[in-house]
Formats: C-alpha cells, structure tokens, sequence
C-alpha cells in the first residue's frame, strides 16, 4: 500500500475515533443531566460503541468512574494503571463471590425450615413468610449471578484490551524513510 494510502486510512481511523469519543462524552453528559445510572455499559450502550473502545481510552473510562461515584468531584489524576485496574475488578469480584455465597448457603437451611414447618410438626403460620423469604432469596441469587456475569464481561473486555496494547507495544517500530 502507497504511504499517501496509509495515511489516509489512519486520518479516517482518527477521525472515526474522534466522532466516537464525542459521541461517549455526549451520552455522558446526557445520562448525568438526566440523573440515570452511570456505568461503563450505560455510557457505551447510550454512545452506541463497546465496552472495549472505553477500555482503550483510559481518559473517558476515568470520566465514566468520576462521574458514578461523585457527579461535582474532579479527579486528580485520570489515568489509572493496569495493575491498579485488575486489582480493582478481583476485588469486586471476590467480594461478588462472597455476596452470593450468602445467599446459597442459607437456602438449603430455610427450605429445611419450611418443609419442618409445612409437615404439621412446626408453626404452620410461618409458612408464607418462609415462602416469601425463599422466593426473596432466590431473586437475590440471580441477581448476583448476573451481577457476576456482567463483571465476568468487564473483565473479559478489559483482558482483551490489554491483549491489544501488549500488542501494540510488541511491535517492531518502522522506520520513517521506509515506503
């Protein structure tokens, strides 16, 4: 390919980037006015871009997370290390794991309850709050294990990110007299 053709896909690769980048500030800007949730997803799913073009960007993923945890805060520093990043996420995810635990472990005992109870031998009027709290349970075991997955999913995204990056900087750097 001719260097003039080379240039002009890297101009149009820029200004691609360019009319995203705008795009995720604007549905940023849009989600906070409207006082909706803010999250890496909400802001890619509004800018209609992945999750992974966030993870590239280190400044707007930074922006995102300013902006989820104190709307009127100004960060310091927007730039967040690698290390830092998956440090961040195995903690959260740990802490997921932990939280559906809970809930798992406890289901086995208050179904037992329940079944004592609806054999005649137990309180028969605490039935329906048994019900009620397994159902609750249960609910609650789902909703982590979707919690869960989507975290998977950040991680997943993130992972491939740094898979690109690693990339990048492995590469042989041309040299500019070379056509």
């Amino acid at each position: 390919m001719s260097s003039s053709g080379t240039e002009s896909l890297i101009a149009a690769r820029r200004r691609d980037t360019a009319r995203r980048r705008q795009r995720v500030l604007d549905a940023l800007g849009q989600l906070a006015a409207a006082g909706q949730e803010i999250s890496v997803s909400s802001v890619a799913r509004k800018a209609g871009v992945d999750r992974s073009f966030l993870y590239r960007h280190h400044d707007l993923r930074a922006q995102v997370h300013v902006r989820s945890a104190a709307p009127a805060a100004s960060p310091a520093s927007t730039a967040a290390s690698k290390q830092s990043l998956l440090a961040d996420l195995r903690e959260q995810n740990q802490r997921l794991r932990r939280q559906n635990t809970d809930p798992t472990a406890r289901l086995p005992e208050v179904l037992g309850e329940e079944a004592f109870r609806s054999s005649g031998i137990g309180r028969t009027d605490d039935t329906g709050a048994l019900r009620t709290r397994v159902s609750q349970l249960e609910q609650q075991v789902l909703d982590l294990r979707q919690e869960l997955e989507e975290r998977t999913g950040d991680l997943d995204a993130a992972r491939a990110a740094n898979r690109g990056l690693i990339s990048l900087a492995n590469r042989k750097p041309s040299c500019a007299g070379e056509s």
